[in-house]
């Protein structure tokens, strides 16, 4: 059993392994995952709104608890950002190529910048109700991932399925997690602040912010490089 104050690191790391693989043999994503990676990493940094209201997790030099930030998130929001922004085209075997520049000129995009930045906005905005972190996340990147669809209906079905493969990504690491330190998340978590709801031994919330990870980010690169996904000849 990994010691609990290594169960974090561990767990944050292990996001890195499939990074590094997919990295390693497939040369045609790997602008895009580090592109998307290097974008997501300093979120990270956000750790101290959601220590302690939404968890509490023991960290390399109890950094968590005594500074609510961490080097564990830096490296939890590095590794889900670059395969967020591939899942989707690795496994419909899709590459990306430029948007012409009589599709740039449609009316749709004159709100291009708007969509993308509809998350860090209303984040901020939500952020001040009265609950816990968490929830002004999701709805967050959920009404991104719709304002990029209006903006970029091309990306409707990246966008959309992109969310479902995060979502199935993300849960094995959270069978993972489970396995290799039984009952972290009862320990961890702050349930009580929560829904209450558990998919097995999965707090809904979580399962809610890998769709909505998933969502957005699996067509924010496209939308921000003006690319496209495209079937590979």
């Amino acid at each position: 059993m990994i010691p609990e104050q290594y169960v974090w690191l561990t767990w944050s790391s292990a996001f890195l392994i499939p990074w590094i693989v997919i990295f390693a043999v497939a040369p045609t994503y790997r602008k895009a995952m580090w592109w998307a990676s290097l974008f997501t990493a300093p979120f990270g940094l956000t750790e101290p709104l959601f220590v302690p209201e939404y968890w509490s997790p023991p960290s390399l030099f109890n950094l968590a608890m005594t500074t609510g930030f961490d080097i564990e998130s830096l490296i939890f929001c590095f590794g889900i950002g670059g395969i967020g922004a591939v899942l989707y085209n690795l496994l419909t075997g899709k590459s990306v190529q430029p948007v012409s520049e009589a599709e740039k000129r449609m009316p749709l995009h004159r709100h291009h910048y708007k969509a993308l930045a509809t998350p860090f906005v209303l984040f901020p905005v939500l952020y001040f109700f009265p609950w816990n972190p968490i929830y002004p996340g999701i709805v967050a990147m959920l009404a991104g991932a719709v304002a990029n669809v209006l903006c970029r209906p091309d990306l409707k079905n990246k966008t959309w399925v992109g969310g479902l493969l995060f979502l199935v990504y993300y849960i094995i690491f959270l069978v993972g997690l489970e396995w290799s330190a039984p009952g972290y998340i009862d320990r961890v978590w702050n349930l009580g602040d929560l829904s209450g709801i558990n998919v097995s031994f999965m707090p809904l919330e979580e399962l809610l912010f890998a769709i909505a990870f998933g969502m957005y980010w699996s067509g924010v690169y496209e939308h921000f490089t003006w690319r496209q996904p495209v079937q590979k000849n």
